[in-house]
């Protein structure tokens, strides 16, 4: 990022099996969980510009700021960008108004980054005898869509005697079936998102946000993601999974404000006890999940397309010739992906994506940690993700090829409104 004091407010949009295996349930040993990893769970390149609720064409420019004050947190309904940097957080102080002023930080260090400006007085110039505001990898670089969005986990609201504002939407996810969740991958008191067309702004972010937090916060655990698998703009080509596919085909767009309104943001009402101070945020489920990439690579592509329900190809619903042709749901197996998780098939159930494939070396027996950083914004868990997931991970085709090891879930305030805003106000304080 540039050392500049202009702040951009134009945001750009986004920009073989071999031998087939005799049964894909012959050759796993180890369990899966469902998860709308196909193109059914509901998605281009068209630039934006985002200016409170509005985003409107204009020309594409991958290097372009978002802007970060809102209605609505950037990075939700914002075009997707290629590169993901995702951090968990645990608070490790008690003190609540050294904690406050961590976010007050966070906030214009956030602001400053994302419009392509170094922190502070940057990474070199300033006192010698002190390290720099700013790390300096970022130096140089264009704000490459950089989008920023806090959450707060279920656990951090045992903190500060909060747990009255906690929400009830804000709930433990349950365990599924076929869950295998690791400890190290799971939970978090609070997370940073951030995405962006570079992925050395992304890990930049992070690093200095970090940085800013020590001996207030620490990183519980962090996610890389690269090439994005759901798309928020419609008209442009769907992205493709790591098996593949097609991937967030009926996603919803930013530009469809009933949609979101109706699906994503939180609204007057909700969330009972004292959570109005959500009215406009979201709530974000994350799930690491690993997909069994040898076993499904030795699986034949009539197997591969019965499995998701689509043709690997076009992309078509079986028995149509396009993507985006309305499905026929009984066409397809009964455990076909996009069967079980299509709307029609779950009363209505609508969550918006914003997934990354990750690909993190092996496990040490020469197969690859890789797969899906699943990501998913809704109004309310309890009538999004959980009961989706309850449905796919009971009896999802696609669980013999894939399993969930990390997990976590994080209340995404609303939007900073303005130069005297900052992350998380509507929480913890009283002011409206």
């Amino acid at each position: 990022m540039t050392n500049t004091d202009t702040t951009r407010e134009t945001a750009d949009a986004e920009s073989a099996a071999a031998s087939p295996a005799p049964s894909r349930r012959a050759l796993l040993g180890w369990g899966g969980a469902g998860l709308a990893l196909g193109a059914a769970a509901a998605g281009g390149a068209v630039a934006m510009t985002r200016t409170g609720d509005d985003m409107d064409p204009t020309a594409a420019d991958t290097g372009a700021a978002v802007a970060f004050h809102g209605t609505h947190q950037a990075g939700i309904a914002t075009p997707v960008q290629d590169r993901l940097h995702f951090a968990a957080f645990d608070v490790k102080t008690d003190d609540r108004d050294e904690f406050v002023q961590m976010l007050k930080d966070w906030t214009a260090a956030a602001r400053r980054m994302t419009a392509g400006r170094a922190i502070g007085d940057g990474a070199y110039g300033g006192l010698a005898e002190a390290p720099p505001d700013d790390t300096g990898e970022a130096l140089g670089l264009k704000p490459s869509r950089l989008p920023l969005t806090i959450g707060f986990g279920p656990s951090f609201f045992e903190k500060f005697g909060l747990d009255k504002r906690r929400p009830d939407a804000l709930v433990d996810l349950p365990a599924f079936a076929g869950d295998d969740l690791e400890a190290s991958r799971t939970g978090g008191d609070l997370c940073i998102q951030a995405c962006a067309d570079d992925p050395q702004v992304a890990v930049h972010a992070i690093r200095n946000l970090a940085r800013i937090g020590f001996g207030k916060v620490a990183i519980r655990w962090s996610q890389l993601g690269f090439g994005k698998t759901s798309s928020t703009t419609p008209g442009a080509q769907t992205p493709r999974n790591l098996m593949g596919f097609k991937d967030g085909t009926r996603n919803i767009a930013g530009t469809e404000t009933d949609r979101l309104k109706k699906f994503v943001w939180v609204g007057d009402g909700d969330g009972g006890h004292d959570a109005a101070w959500m009215t406009g945020g979201s709530y974000l489920v994350a799930r690491r999940i690993r997909m069994h990439i040898e076993p499904w690579d030795r699986t034949s592509l009539q197997e591969q397309e019965d499995v998701f329900g689509r043709d690997k190809g076009e992309g078509a619903p079986v028995g149509k010739a396009k993507e985006h042709d309305a499905p026929f749901l009984k066409a397809m197996k009964p455990d076909a992906h996009v069967r079980l998780a299509h709307p029609d098939s779950n009363g209505g159930i609508t969550i918006l994506r914003r997934g990354y494939s990750f690909t993190d070396g092996t496990d040490g027996l020469g197969r690859l940690d890789a797969g899906l950083f699943f990501l998913a914004y809704q109004r309310d868990p309890r009538k999004g993700f959980i009961p989706l997931q309850r449905r796919l991970s009971a009896s999802d085709a696609l669980n013999e090829y894939i399993q969930h090891v990390g997990s976590a879930v994080f209340a995404v305030p609303p939007g900073v409104r303005d130069q005297n805003d900052w992350w998380g106000r509507t929480l913890l304080t009283e002011e409206a």
